[in-house]
């Protein structure tokens, strides 16, 4: 009842449109859904990145460089839903994280059901850019896919406590320095086999791969990624 009233006050934005749902009571206007491009069956066997080559079983980063985790999966094409990550991400549209949790589970809860994971572990933001931000986005997805695969959602597990500069302009080897020692645990005893790493747009790797080291470093030793957006090859 409080969500109805607070809906009734406060209208759901549509992820793709960023106008109020409609009909009411529906996560995405039923139209824009139709808008939203999905990665597909041509994906890197590694990262989960869009191939253009079909020919292909691996994008070139992946040919090139080693990961620390096992496998990821991503669920849109990223050119198609930039502005809604944008938004999502830095305009307080914290409502998105309802659907593209939805999403995730009907398009990727197959995958990642075999992956056999004990929790859902989101990509930390430092303290400073949380409290610039206000909320995360990666727990907020974190939190909604968890709920629907019926697995736990830790937060609190790791944190980002090297304030790190942004990666978009950064190459391989400059982003790998950027985030060594970036991250780490906040548990002396982690006592979990198999994670997955839930973050909103999978770009190199690198983060992940940075968070998944201090999980191996710590006795985890499986660790998945989940993405809700990646680029093509």
């Amino acid at each position: 009842m409080q969500q109805v009233f607070s809906e009734l006050l406060f209208p759901r934005r549509c992820p793709v449109c960023d106008d109020i749902v409609k009909p009411w009571g529906e996560l995405c206007c039923p139209d824009c859904v139709k808008k939203l491009e999905y990665l597909g069956s041509d994906y890197c066997m590694k990262c989960g990145k869009g191939l253009s080559d079909r020919e292909t079983e691996y994008c070139h980063d992946c040919r090139k460089y080693t990961h620390k985790f096992i496998r990821g999966r991503s669920l849109y094409r990223y050119e198609s839903v930039a502005g809604s990550l944008f938004r999502f991400k830095y305009q307080g549209r914290q409502e998105y994280a309802d659907f593209f949790g939805e999403e995730l589970y009907r398009h990727l809860g197959n995958d990642i059901r075999a992956m056999n994971a004990e929790a859902i572990v989101p990509v930390p933001l430092h303290k400073s850019r949380l409290n610039e931000r206000g909320y995360n986005q990666s727990l907020l997805l974190g939190k909604a896919l968890a709920k629907r695969m019926g697995l736990p959602c830790l937060d609190k597990i790791a944190v980002r406590h090297k304030k790190t500069v942004s990666q978009k302009q950064l190459n391989y080897a400059e982003r790998q320095n950027n985030l060594k020692k970036a991250f780490k645990l906040c548990v002396n005893d982690v006592k979990l086999n198999t994670v997955i790493i839930i973050d909103d747009i999978y770009t190199t790797g690198s983060t992940v791969d940075a968070l998944s080291e201090v999980f191996l470093e710590n006795g985890v030793e499986n660790v998945y990624v989940i993405a809700l957006a990646a680029g093509m090859e």
